[in-house]
C-alpha cells in the first residue's frame, strides 16, 4: 500500500555528441507488493501502476557510461490495479495515497543516477532514489535496446519501504494482515528521439 513508484533523474543538458530521447506514454512503470503477517494468507498482493510520468534520456552513443536519465512520476497518479474487486481497489488506492505516500506533501518520486556502467546486456546504474523526502542509493540493472529513433529499457529491482521511512500498511484484526516491507519495481520504458 503500499508502494511507491520510482523515478529516475539526472542532468538533462544535452551535449553535441549526444542523442536526446523523451519518455513515451507507451512506457509502463509498475510496483508489486507482497503480503506478510500472521494472517498474510488472507491478504492480497497488489499491482500498482503510474498513470502520469515524464522523462528524458541523454544518450552518448560512443560513451554510453556518460548517459543520463530523468523520469518524474506523480505520486497522485499511482493506481492499484489488483485485486479485481473495484471497491477494494478504491480503498487501497486511497489508503496508499493518503496514509503511505502522503501525496499532498510528496508529489513526485525521484531517482538520480550517480554512476552508469556498461555491462553485456545493457547498463548497471547506481542512483539516488528519493521517496517521502528520504534519499538512498539503489543499484539497478537495465536491459537496453537502442534504435535510430527509439530507446527501450527494462529493469526489475526491489527496495524496502522502511528504508524510506515508510511503515508498510497493516490491516485486518489487530494488524495481522500486512503488506510486506520489500516491494518490486517493474519498468518497461520506451523513449522516442527528439
Amino acid at each position: 500500500m503500499h508502494a511507491f513508484l520510482i523515478v529516475v533523474a539526472v542532468a538533462t543538458i544535452a551535449a553535441p555528441d549526444s542523442v536526446v530521447y523523451r519518455l513515451s506514454p507507451a512506457s509502463r512503470l509498475d510496483v508489486r507488493t507482497g503480503k506478510s503477517g500472521v494472517l498474510g494468507f488472507a491478504g492480497h498482493e497488489h499491482l500498482i501502476r503510474a498513470r502520469r510520468f515524464s522523462g528524458r534520456v541523454v544518450y552518448f552513443p560512443h560513451e554510453p557510461a556518460r548517459s543520463k536519465l530523468e523520469i518524474h512520476v506523480e505520486t497522485g497518479s499511482l493506481e492499484v490495479l489488483t485485486p479485481p474487486d473495484s471497491d477494494e481497489i478504491r480503498k487501497v488506492t486511497s489508503s496508499m495515497r493518503t496514509e503511505v505516500l502522503h501525496v499532498d506533501r510528496h508529489r513526485s518520486i525521484v531517482f538520480a543516477t550517480k554512476t552508469v556502467e556498461v555491462v553485456p546486456d545493457g547498463l548497471r546504474i547506481v542512483g539516488e532514489l528519493t521517496i517521502e523526502g528520504q534519499t538512498h542509493e539503489v543499484p539497478v540493472e537495465v536491459r537496453t535496446q537502442v534504435g535510430p529513433d527509439t530507446l527501450r529499457a527494462n529493469a526489475t529491482f526491489s527496495v524496502k519501504q522502511t528504508d524510506f521511512g515508510i511503515k508498510p500498511y497493516r490491516g485486518g484484526p489487530g494488524g495481522t494482515v500486512r503488506v510486506a516491507d520489500r516491494v518490486t519495481f517493474e519498468i518497461a520504458a520506451v523513449a522516442v528521439r527528439e
